[in-house]
């Protein structure tokens, strides 16, 4: 990620993301990228289209604005998505920090891979059966 120094060995995240509770350290409107679980997701309807997402990570939730013509745009990852990579931009309001989501991409894949982990690497494989 350009805006931020490159992350230290061992991240704990898929590459180039900020972990949510981090999301304090950028400035208000800096591109940042999240990644995490997705817990909710809400479009409520009163909101004219707006859907929310919250994502959360090993550190915390974060908060993701979509708005509807990006909703067009990344439909299949908001719906069908069980973790996703957000790029966007920070928006603090009355204590509260968003992310205004710009990309969104599905690596729920990353799930996946973590049952066919390689048990002699001494990682977790899927149960048989």
């Amino acid at each position: 990620m350009s805006d931020f120094d490159p992350p230290p060995p061992g991240w704990p995240r898929p590459p180039a993301c900020l972990p949510a509770g981090q999301l304090d350290i950028p400035p208000n409107g800096a591109r940042v990228r999240v990644a995490g679980l997705v817990l909710i997701r809400q479009r409520p309807g009163t909101a004219h289209g707006v859907i929310f997402l919250t994502l959360e990570d090993e550190t915390g939730t974060c908060n993701v604005i979509v708005w509807k013509s990006l909703y067009e745009r990344f439909r299949r990852a908001v719906i069908a998505g069980r973790c996703l990579r957000v790029l966007g931009r920070v928006q603090r309001e009355g204590g509260v920090i968003h992310v205004i989501a710009e990309e969104i991409e599905d690596i729920s894949w990353m799930l996946d891979d973590l049952l066919r982990a390689d048990p002699e690497q001494g990682e977790i494989d899927r149960p048989e059966g």
